[in-house]
This record gives C-alpha cells, structure tokens and sequence, in this order.
C-alpha cells in the first residue's frame, strides 16, 4: 500500500485487486485442473503465479490510473480504460512466468490457465467497479423519489437526437437533483423515429413542435443542435413563445470552435443563434500548414475581432503569438483570457501605435512575425465623420506602415480584414478602408507575396455593434431606436467570421480580394424585435420602436464586392473570391495617400472628402453639415 502513496483516491480498491488477483489465478487452476491434481504437481507454479500477479497487476492498474477515477460516473470510457490494464497486465504477466518456467523454478505449468486468468480478472476487476456504479445510480434514484414531493419535475422536450443531444438527455437522467426529466427528441432524421437513447423515445421530426407542445404537458424546450441554422432555431422559439414554453440552447457550432464554451453548457436562446447559418468545414491540415510552428502577429488584438483571431490561432500552436494593439488595457484583458486557455503558449504583448513607423519597425525587427492578421482600424462610421484625420491616419497610413514594414521583414503572409463599407463608399470609414485594400492589394502585385484582404459586414457581439445597444435599450425599458425601417445589413457571429478568416490564409498566392458568404441582409427592424421577444417582450405593445431618420455616412444597404466585377469560388463554399478588382497604379496610389495623410495633419477635411469621392469608384463623400446628427 505504501508504494502507491496517497494520490490513490480508492484505497480500499488497492486492497479488493489484490485479493481478487488471488483469487482470479486460483479459479483459473481449478476451472484448468482437478482440485486433486493441483496438489503436488502444480502447487509451485501457484504459487509463483500468485506472487507475480499479486505485485504485477496492482503495478499496472496504477500505472493506468484506475484508481485515480470515480467509478460512481464510470462509463465506456472507464471500460476500455480497464480492459486496456488488465490486459497489459496479463501479457506481462505471462512474460514473467514464462521466463520463471524456462529458468526451471518449477515444472508442470498449464499455459491454458494465462488466459483463464485473463478473462477472470476483466469480469473481476471491472465488475467490482461497475457495481459502484449501479449502486450510485440506485441511490440517486431513490434520493430522487423521496424528494420527489418538494419539488415537481420539469418536462424537458429535447430538439436534436444527435450526440450532442444524447449528452444532455444522459447528463440529466444522471442528475436527478437539476429535477428536469426528458419526454422525448425531436430530430428531422426519420431513421431515428420510434427508437430510444437512453430509454428516451424520438417522438418525430422538429416541425411537429407544434403537436407535441399543444398534446403533451412540456415546461421547458432544450435545442441540443450546435448546428442547427438560425431558420430552425427562429421557428422552434417562435413555438415555444407562441406556446409559452421556456427554452434554451447549447453553443454554436462556431462558438465551441472558438474554444470559448463546452458542448455541454446549455444558455439563453440568444440573437447570434437566429442569425446562424449551415455550417462549413475548415481545412484545418492546411490552417496547420501556415500557423503551426510559425510567429504570427495580430494587429488590433485587444478588438472584438483580433481577440477571437487571438484565440482561434492559438489552437493552431503556432510558436510565438504577437499581439499587438494600441490600448493596454483591453491587451492586457486579452492576454489574461489567453494564458488561462493556452498556459504553454508563448503570448508577447505588444503596445503600439500602428501610426508610428518607427516603432512598428523595431517591433517587426525583433520579433520576426511570419504570418500577420491586420485588424487595427477605426470601424464606427459616426464617429468617424466628426474625426476624419483620425480615420486617415488610422486606416490609411496604419495600413501602410504594417504593410511596408512586413515586406521590408520578409513576412510571409499578410491578411487584412476589411468591410463591406468600403464598396462604393459614402462614408469616410468605409472610403479609407478602401484605400488601405488597395495599399496591400498593390503590395501584393508588386511583391508577389501572399498578402490578402478579406472583406464582411458586421459582426454581432463586437463593440459598439448594434445588439448591446438595443439590449441596453430594453433593459431601460424602452424605447428602441432604429434608423430607418428598410435598413439592412450582413451579419455574422464573430467567431464564426474569424474562424473563415483564417481559412483564407491558407488561399492567398498573391493580391487576392476575399469576400465571406453572410447569407441574406437582414432588416435591422426584425432584429430588433426578434430581439425583444427574446426578452420576453412583445415589439410595440411592452417596448416602443422608435425611427430616427439615417445617419451621416450611411446607406440603406451595403455591397460586398463591386457588382460590375465577377465572384468565382474558392475550395471553401463560405468563402468568395472577387475577380478583379479597380484599383490605382503605385504611382498614382503614393500620390493619394501621401495626399491624404498630408491634409489629415492640416486639419483640411473637406479636401480629404473630396480627394477620396474622386479616387475612390462609386464613392460619394459628402460633407457633415451638422456633427450632432450621428
């Protein structure tokens, strides 16, 4: 007992293998023999036999970390884990008493009895532990029944007969305290009909919600699909509000990529999950290819953006991850996050300015990045109305600080993410995101470099985006604002845009314009009050929506890529290339920026405005008349 110190939890298991070791090789005597014929003949390989196990197996179940588990939660895991030591323990075993016999320290050794001994010690060693188990699960059942009366169940009806369904129905049935018990599945798999997981019935396909919740008494809806599309999610609770059913979901597909949640956490349905689409694989041996082992950078790594391309990176292990941004404090909220996710990556935290060069150069100089994601930028389109030379100097000549400084360090790849805003642009945001576009799209010409840009709309979640907005909105009771009932926009999750961003990396060759499939544009008036039901609220009767007129710098509706240029597919079916794209010479594109960062230093907006309608295709950048408007 002493050798195996106290991290053994099961002592008295220890004590159980050892007797049952005995045991099991003296049954396996006495099913290969005669009682009479054991004595004397075999008596000493018994006996040696005995000895060898007694010390052997205990070794190799510890080794194995059986007795590190909680056999009251084992399960086929814990079951291979078993099978797995004893037969480890067995082959050494039979090694041993092999090399005993050949050495002549006994005679009269049935081989027959290893195997014996084998099967013996499985059903032995295993059945003592599942024993546990069933004893556990008598109790929790028994506990359930005699508490029963203090609280009534809740009928739980379960969308999804797939794995990760299946987990929540099993986690639930092992938890009787949590006082949910599951009725059914509901899953669109009609080979799944009238069959049972873990003695749950599939009652039918989803749309039969409807039936199920109006024949059948259900408290609580649980959406166990973290690939379910928006489509079907809109519809279940549009179901369940209809009907007055409480329901939750479990993370999407796209969250549990991002590493930020479990499988096994379920949640409030919540906005981003009605926006959801089908989801798509990701080449990850390609992504391997380019992030694994190398130096990579991520400009603007304390934003909502950089920080996912942060976390979604750092799953790659790639060697060193430089994060570099302007603001120390949302780095270092970042960082933290990082080191608790990924203790044995190496994070650099790096605070600069992408506006200054000479910093930037001694950054680059001495981390020798290989690959960079460049999301620093000024994103509000307000906001940057009233601060046109903050946009300049951000966009435009943070954009080519980074881009010249990674050619002068030999990066391998560049990507920069840029935004649908930049498409005929009437905004100053989205006009200086198309002058930085063409900053690295005429680097990557003249370099032949694998620098690329990725261009999306907006992205849920991210600061200073409209949903925080509007929850604070209701929160406060009311009224919602919203611009103008025909506005729309392209939305994605977060974690979903980043994690086809980075598939994107392992496309680029040179110079390409990458757009990501967002589905269809959304009305900004249903997300508002698909929004507010989600609070339990009814749009117009408890919170008031409210039009406030457009905005300076906005449009009703965007574009994705210049309709006069053709898409073509990529190898990804969420990802888009743009052809070809209008872009200026060198020469003249030199001229426009040094134009540009010269009258953001003057203070001369109105020549920064007319500068970018007249190079800028489709652009029309019309002068604020009143700053208060935004």
């Amino acid at each position: 007992m002493i050798i195996f110190g106290r991290q053994i939890r099961n002592r008295y298991l220890v004590i159980g293998d050892i007797l049952l070791t005995l045991a099991s090789v003296l049954v396996s005597y006495f099913l290969r023999l005669e009682l009479i014929a054991i004595f004397p003949t075999y008596q000493n390989s018994l006996l040696w036999m005995m000895g060898i196990a007694v010390i052997i197996k205990p070794l190799v179940y510890y080794f194995f970390g059986i007795y590190r588990r909680l056999w009251r939660y084992a399960s086929t895991r814990e079951l291979v884990l078993i099978m797995s030591a004893v037969t480890v323990a067995s082959m050494i075993l039979s090694i041993g008493m092999m090399v005993v016999f050949v050495s002549g320290a006994f005679f009269g050794f049935p081989r027959s009895v290893l195997i014996i001994d084998w099967l013996l010690s499985l059903a032995f060693i295993g059945g003592i532990r599942f024993i546990f188990r069933l004893i556990a699960d008598r109790s929790s059942s028994s506990a359930d029944g005699s508490h029963s009366h203090l609280l009534r169940k809740k009928w739980v009806l379960v969308i999804g007969a797939g794995d990760a369904g299946a987990m929540v129905v099993r986690e639930l049935l092992k938890n009787p305290q949590l006082n949910m018990k599951p009725i059914g599945f509901l899953d669109d798999d009609l080979t799944k009909k009238d069959s049972k997981i873990h003695g749950v019935p599939v009652l039918g396909p989803i749309h039969d919600i409807n039936h199920i919740l109006a024949t059948r008494h259900v408290d609580e809806v649980i959406i166990a699909i973290p690939s379910a599309p928006g489509e079907v999610l809109r519809k279940v609770t549009k179901v369940c509000t209809q009907s007055g059913v409480a329901f939750r979901t479990m993370p999407g597909l796209y969250e549990l990529l991002g590493g930020d949640v479990s499988v096994n956490r379920l949640r409030d349905v919540e906005i981003t999950d009605l926006l959801r689409r089908e989801p798509v694989d990701i080449d990850t041996e390609a992504l391997g290819r380019v992030l694994e082992g190398k130096v990579v950078m991520v400009t603007g790594a304390g934003g909502s953006i950089g920080s996912e391309l942060c976390r979604q990176i750092a799953r790659q292990n790639p060697k060193r991850l430089l994060m570099l941004g302007h603001g120390e404090n949302s780095i270092f909220s970042a960082l933290l996050t990082l080191q608790e996710a990924f203790p044995s990556l190496e994070f650099i935290p790096l605070i600069a300015d992408v506006r200054d060069e000479a910093r930037l150069s001694v950054v680059f100089q001495r981390w020798q990045p290989e690959v960079v994601f460049h999301t620093a930028a000024h994103k509000h389109v307000p906001l940057m109305e009233i601060n046109i030379e903050e946009a300049v100097t951000n966009n435009i000549q943070g954009t080519k600080n980074v881009v010249s400084i990674a050619l002068q360090n030999n990066v391998e790849r560049l990507v920069m993410i840029s935004t649908d805003k930049a498409i005929r642009p009437v905004s100053i945001m989205g006009a200086t995101k198309r002058i930085a576009e063409m900053l690295v799209l005429d680097a990557a010409h003249q370099s032949q470099k694998a620098f690329s840009l990725v261009r999306f709309g907006n992205v849920l979640g991210s600061r200073g985006s409209v949903v925080p907005y509007f929850k604070h909105q209701i929160a406060a009771g009311g009224p919602v604002t919203v611009t103008h009932p025909d506005m729309k926009r392209y939305f994605m999750t977060i974690p979903e845009a980043v994690h086809l961003v980075l598939q994107t990396s392992t496309m680029s060759h040179s110079g390409e314009s990458y757009i990501l499939d967002m589905g269809q544009p959304v009305k900004i008036l249903d997300l508002a009050e698909d929004l507010i039901r989600l609070s339990g609220l009814e749009p117009g009767k408890d919170i008031k929506i409210v039009f406030t007129g457009i905005r300076p710098g906005e449009k009703l509706s965007e574009d994705l890529w210049d309709q006069g240029f053709a898409l073509s597919p990529t190898t990804h079916p969420g990802i888009h290339q743009v052809d070809s794209e209008e872009i200026l010479s060198s020469d003249e594109l030199d001229v426009v920026v040094d134009r540009l960062i010269q009258y953001a230093r003057e203070g001369k907006t109105e020549a920064i405005q007319a500068l970018l309608s007249e190079t800028i295709p489709g652009a029309s950048i019309a002068a604020m008349s009143d700053p208060s408007m935004w």
